[in-house]
């Protein structure tokens, strides 16, 4: 893991993170005027650090936050699109692959069911490798139809890459499900805002450390005449220490050389932080001296997973016996979320 050069070398991986300022735009033409726009920072960015191998982009910014409903439904893309033919065109240019933020993708039931929150990976061909639906849209305020499953997948010189977004890492459940499918680096692309600046660059570095994973968060910045956005995009090693962060700042950029064989000698040699290994050989010290298995417990001894999983609908009535029973509260009310017993549509 290196930070400070503009290099990179056949072991590391060059990999930027872009504060972006926060776009508002209300038509099909001005969100391709900004992918454009995006298109042409990639390749001047290329110029600046010859080593990038990979570069991240925010959540929400080809298209902005579309506060009108009837904007949002028009101008979701298809994907592949015309987006991501301009996003391929500057990849292929540059020689560089890419992480791009599609806010919407158009359901396949589209107009009929919300767009999907999107993001998509892309190689040094302009061909998508990965393409994530956002788990956990932001509720109460997100509308975004949720996605269901991550991914891994083989990323510049042989990266193991999972994709999440912004509320996404809220939840550790995420970060240990690409991690345990192999992700060397997890990338958060996020549009988010003041007050929980505290709270997301600690997360970052948190979950980096629990799960040995490299960690590439990229933000929003500035001010979309709803929310401010508070930037610190940044990028974390294996071990939770931060390797380079952004301040604030619109269209600032930070950079680091993350190391492939390093992590992976990480995870095949650490031991008492080696957070994944030690999951499934639970114990392993006292079940040697006690003549048990050598290898430790393997069984999962958190019941709420079990009990989600073989029963989702009364594992959610457990949550509500101790949370709420409606998905809004008639203490802070919010338009369009009911507050208020209702038989499920």
């Amino acid at each position: 893991m290196r930070h400070g050069d503009i290099s990179s070398s056949n072991d590391c991986l060059g990999v930027a993170v872009v504060n972006y300022k926060m776009p508002s735009l209300h038509t099909k033409a001005e969100v391709l005027a900004n992918a454009r726009k995006i298109g042409e920072m990639l390749i001047g960015m290329k110029r600046g650090l010859p080593g990038m191998d990979l570069v991240v982009f925010p959540e929400y910014s080809n298209h902005g936050i579309m506060y009108d409903a009837r904007e949002m439904y028009e101008t979701a893309a298809t994907i592949p699109g015309e987006e991501t033919e301009i996003f391929a065109a500057a990849c292929r240019k540059a020689n560089v692959w890419g992480i791009f933020s599609l806010t919407g993708e158009r359901h396949e039931e589209h107009p009929n069911k919300a767009p999907y929150n999107t993001l998509i990976l892309m190689n040094n061909q302009g061909e998508i490798v990965q393409k994530y639906r956002k788990i956990m849209p932001w509720v109460p305020i997100e509308g975004w139809y949720p996605g269901d499953c991550t991914y891994v997948s083989d990323g510049p010189k042989g990266m193991k890459i999972s994709l999440i977004i912004c509320d996404d890492g809220n939840f550790p459940e995420i970060w240990r499900d690409c991690a345990m499918q192999g992700a060397e680096l997890i990338v958060r692309c996020q549009g988010y805002m003041y007050p929980a600046k505290e709270q997301q660059v600690m997360v970052a570095k948190t979950m980096a450390w629990m799960n040995n994973v490299y960690v590439a968060v990229a933000n929003a910045t500035g001010f979309d005449g709803v929310y401010s956005y508070f930037g610190h995009s940044a990028i974390v090693g294996f071990d939770g220490r931060t390797l380079g962060e952004c301040g604030e700042e619109e269209m600032g950029i930070q950079y680091a050389e993350l190391s492939v064989s390093l992590i992976r000698d990480a995870r095949k040699n650490m031991q008492s932080q080696n957070h994944l290994f030690k999951l499934l050989h639970r114990g392993y010290t006292g079940t040697i001296n006690s003549g048990d298995d050598v290898k430790g417990v393997a069984a999962c001894p958190y019941n709420f997973y079990a009990k989600w999983i073989n029963d989702p609908e009364g594992t959610r009535k457990m949550v509500e016996s101790f949370t709420r029973t409606t998905v809004g509260t008639p203490e802070c009310p919010i338009d369009g979320i009911p507050n208020q017993e209702t038989d499920h549509r």
